[in-house]
């Protein structure tokens, strides 16, 4: 992400490096067009560029720093329980989302005390897949940790990131994967045709934790179809629990301060931008 940034962002911090100009490089410029005089020291733009900079490398901190967890010492104590499943007689049913009809088939009852450490949203400008395949249902995908990966504090060590399908773990570090276990996680397809829930899912980030019931399903909408792993010792291809989702809370929110400080640093960054092109010492028109 990092380096994608630098590529981008350079360039413009070394446009914006070059102001404020040369008084008598514009003077001249300006000049061939009209009686136009360069005024002032150019201490505004030299406090406006300033700000600027400060503020884009702020942003680029904010954006890196803003999956934080938290720290094993402020978990809720039911994460330590593993999720109940019990067998359900629930019949299948239909919902309809955007206009296409999806069949439910409901296996077991499931509900899930967990920390998210990555999270999916399907409607995400990258995702392609849920879109050809006009999966609307699976609102988004969390990843979540409990028992001993939350509170061995293990998951500080490791990385963690989503794609359309699947949560991924990273660490170059064999201790590290000792002290990981695979059972006290999982990667969680959320579907919802409720608003309430759908509302609830969108405002989940990573770092919160969560508690939800509902069904693990298997889904499908003409010739697609999805299943769901019932255990949590599978790996790979279809271990992912797809659950219908009849009720999910945030219990306790993740730390927040990178994600002000990110916004605050993207209001002042677009404040600087909008000051440059005001600033009064730029130049005036010569009467």
């Amino acid at each position: 992400m990092i380096t994608r940034l630098h590529y981008t962002l350079i360039p413009l911090i070394k446009i914006l490096k070059s102001y404020p100009p040369d008084v008598d490089t514009v003077s001249s410029r300006l000049n061939i067009v009209g009686n136009i005089e360069v005024s002032g020291d150019g201490s505004m733009l030299q406090i406006i560029r300033k700000t600027f900079l400060i503020s884009l490398a702020v942003f680029i901190l904010g954006v890196y720093f803003r999956d934080t967890l938290p720290s094993p010492d402020k978990l809720d104590s039911r994460l330590k329980d593993d999720p109940i499943q019990k067998k359900t007689g629930k019949m299948p049913f239909d919902v309809t989302v955007d206009k296409i009809s999806y069949h439910i088939h409901p296996l077991y009852s499931y509900e899930l005390y967990g920390l998210v450490v990555s999270k999916h949203e399907s409607d995400s400008f990258a995702d392609l897949s849920h879109k050809l395949w006009k999966d609307h249902l699976n609102t988004a995908d969390l990843c979540v940790i409990w028992g001993r990966n939350a509170f061995s504090g293990i998951y500080e060590k490791l990385k963690f990131s989503s794609g359309e399908w699947s949560c991924s773990i990273y660490s170059s570090s064999i201790e590290d994967w000792r002290r990981y276990s695979n059972e006290h996680l999982s990667n969680n397809h959320m579907l919802s045709n409720r608003r309430d829930i759908n509302k609830t899912l969108r405002k989940v980030r990573v770092g919160d934790q969560i508690h939800f019931t509902g069904y693990l399903a298997k889904y499908s909408h003409g010739n697609f179809s999805r299943g769901t792993s019932t255990v949590r010792t599978d790996t790979g291809n279809g271990a992912c629990e797809t659950v219908y989702v009849e009720d999910i809370s945030i219990i306790k929110s993740g730390p927040r301060h990178w994600l002000f400080i990110r916004r605050l640093a993207l209001v002042t960054l677009l404040a600087s931008i909008i000051a440059w092109f005001c600033a009064p010492d730029r130049y005036h028109v010569g009467s």
